[in-house]
Order: structure tokens, then sequence, then C-alpha cells
């Protein structure tokens, strides 16, 4: 069985502040454990995808970039027999931000949000719908806070244009902004639905982005069993397994709400710990024998 490990052509501004390289490290454990694997790049012309048997999505870090290409390069590999992790169905579905609005529904404790469809116009009402000062827009396929923007009350005229203007070239999201994530954003991670280990991301000072390129830290507290458990019930509602899941939130009033469900291409935060590597292969061992 021949398995695909599939990534993106490196750009600095993904992988700045990266101490590991996750994805080598991966292949180089699986490959120790006898699994016949292989870094494939997703939108390389050159890659014969018939050759492989499973297609692991691992680090397709510019597909929001490329979105319709993408997923027709997934509908094509799926046609051509490859087995894919994460389903190609739940790709599909968790490419746009749309999807928190079916978690919603389903009475799941998610940071509600609103939307902004292309060429809509942003108003002051969402200020009042939910009942705030203060609201984040962000588009709805993204990555990495890209033209992720926050405004409020008072810098509403002054945002108005650029928020418009953002609309114009596709759909966007807009919710309350939360002050929890300045004590943090929570990361879950999950393989093949199975709780192993979290990270809790915290935004430098005077910014709300976690993400390492825009100078946010990184630790590894020790959760609290009923904010694993909160975490978890967002992938029993998924109609598939999936081989990864990284369930991103803040913790409100003891609580855990997710503000994200990564199952497309997140960083796992493996750190070159056995333990976490471990889990990875039972987890893809599971789905793919």
């Amino acid at each position: 069985m021949k398995i695909a490990i599939v990534g993106y052509r490196m750009e600095k501004k993904f992988s700045e502040g990266i101490v590991n390289d996750e994805d080598s490290e991966l292949i180089n454990y699986l490959s120790g454990k006898g699994l016949n694997v292989e870094a494939a790049i997703w939108n390389d012309k050159d890659v014969d995808w018939k050759k492989f048997d499973v297609a692991v999505i691992k680090a397709p870090w510019d597909y929001h970039n490329h979105l319709n290409e993408f997923l027709t390069w997934l509908d094509h590999i799926d046609q051509l027999g490859v087995k894919v992790l994460n389903p190609v169905d739940i790709i599909r579905w968790n490419s746009d931000k749309h999807y928190l609005k079916d978690i919603l529904e389903k009475g799941l404790q998610v940071i509600p949000a609103q939307y902004l469809e292309k060429g809509a116009i942003f108003s002051e009402h969402f200020f009042d719908d939910f009942k705030t000062d203060k609201l984040v827009v962000k588009p709805c396929v993204s990555a990495g806070a890209q033209n992720t923007i926050t405004v409020n009350r008072s810098n509403f005229a002054d945002k108005l244009i650029e928020i418009n203007q953002l609309v114009k070239e596709q759909d966007y999201m807009v919710q309350p902004f939360v002050e929890e994530i300045k004590n943090g954003e929570w990361s879950f991670l999950f393989f093949n639905g199975k709780y192993s280990h979290c990270v809790l991301k915290k935004p430098k000072e005077g910014d709300f982005r976690v993400q390492h390129y825009h100078g946010g830290s990184i630790s590894y507290p020790t959760p609290d069993p009923l904010h694993i458990e909160q975490a978890g019930v967002f992938l029993k509602n998924l109609p598939l397994p999936t081989l990864y899941a990284r369930v991103d939130g803040v913790i409100i009033h003891n609580s855990f709400h997710l503000m994200e469900l990564e199952l497309i291409e997140p960083f796992l935060f493996l750190n070159s710990n056995e333990n976490l590597l471990e889990n990875y292969y039972q987890a893809l061992k599971a789905l793919i024998f």
C-alpha cells in the first residue's frame, strides 16, 4: 500500500516561526513503522496519483487561495479510487465557513455568526444583533487570519469602505469579538475521533490573532477533562470518521465554545513527541487496514 502525505509548495509566510518540519517528522515516523509513505504536492502536475492507494491531506496550506482547483483535484483523485483522508465530502464541507451555521443549528456551543454574501453591504445592525460593540469580519474561505478585520462602533465609518470592498470579492462571516480570546485559543487534537493532546495559543499584546506568524505564543497546559469532552462532541456529529481533527475554541464561563473545526490542513503540534506520533499512526492504521 502506497500512501501520499499531501502538502503544498512551500511559502515562508505559512511556515515562518515553526521550529519542527512536522511533515518530514511524520513521514519518517510512519516509514519507521513500515508504511510506504511519500511526500507529494497537491498541485504538482508531475505527480502520478494513480500510484497511490491513500492520500492523506496533511498540509495543503495554500488551498484557500486556489479553492476550486483544490476541490477539483480532490474529486479527481477520489475518482481514481484513491482513499482520501480526511474524506472528500468532509473537506468540501469544511472548506467554507458556512459549515459553522450547520453546527450552530445542531444546538452546539459555537461562537454565533451571520453571513455577508458576495456583493452584500456591511452595516451597523450586526452590533445590535450580537449585542456587542466590537465585531470580527472574516472571509468564508480563508486560513491563518487572512483578511480578517476587527471593527467597533467608533471606527465603523473608517472600516466600512474596506470591508465592503472585500465583500465584493467573496462571502464573509461576521461574529461578535470574543474577549476571551485574549486568554488564548485552545486547540484539541483528535485522531480517528480519539483525543490525543492540546495546545493553548495566545495572541501577542495588543493583537487578537493567535497564529505564530502573527506573533502568537504556544504552550501545552493540561486541559480540564470537561473541556476535552465538550470539544469531542463536535466530532460525534460528523457523518464520517476523520483521521485528524483540530477543534479550536475559547473557554467562556468554564465552557468550551467552538471557533473553528479544522479538518483540512491543521498544524498538529506533534513536536517530535513519539507518543503523539504513535497516536497518529494508530489512527491511520485503523482507517486504512
